[in-house]
């Protein structure tokens, strides 16, 4: 086998796992943009309604719930071995979600801060970098304007009205999962 022909196999073989993983993605997209949504607006609704912030603390049920749904959906896979790029992925997101819950824990506790714009940015750019490393504009876009838009959003708004951030970027995974399940059928 020449060096070429080796290349044009390693080649086929990455962008077959890159598609892979693209279309088993589009499930979680939806999954944790349907989440998002949903707890973002209750969350604004309660706050609003009663004018406490203490609601927030519901943020912290979404992996309570996302996690078990996600390894529940992840159990009828068809079985894709472990590579480079599913390993990227599940780590960027990974460090996405201890960031946002360290931050969240420490603006509680220790330093008040902005959290939603934090966590809008971080989100934003985590997404961006799973559509890079899956070579994906969709997702490469939506994580652009969640994190950019989220963080202009997060400046010009104040209070309980923030969390409507939550609520575009959820909407927005579950428009990217749309995408990507119609893109890699």
């Amino acid at each position: 086998m020449t060096a070429q022909q080796s290349l044009r196999i390693i080649s086929e073989t990455f962008n077959k796992s890159r598609k892979d993983i693209l279309s088993n993605s589009a499930k979680y997209f939806m999954l944790w943009g349907a989440l998002l949504t949903v707890v973002s607006l209750v969350i604004y609704l309660l706050w609003h309604l009663s004018g406490k912030p203490e609601w927030n603390f519901l943020w912290f049920a979404m992996p309570v719930i996302g996690y078990p749904i996600a390894a529940l959906m992840g159990k009828y896979n068809k079985a894709m071995p472990q590579n480079e790029v599913s390993k990227m992925l599940g780590s960027v997101w990974a460090v996405f979600g201890a960031f946002a819950i360290t931050l969240s824990v420490i603006a509680i506790f220790l330093v008040p801060m902005r959290v939603s714009l934090i966590i809008v940015i971080i989100m934003g750019l985590a997404e961006c970098m799973s559509g890079v490393l899956l070579k994906n504009w969709p997702i490469i876009i939506g994580g652009f304007i969640l994190g950019v838009g989220g963080a202009v959003f997060a400046m010009l708004v104040k209070s309980e009205a923030q969390l409507l951030i939550f609520t575009l970027g959820g909407v927005l995974l579950l428009v990217t999962g749309f995408i990507m399940k119609l893109q890699y059928k």
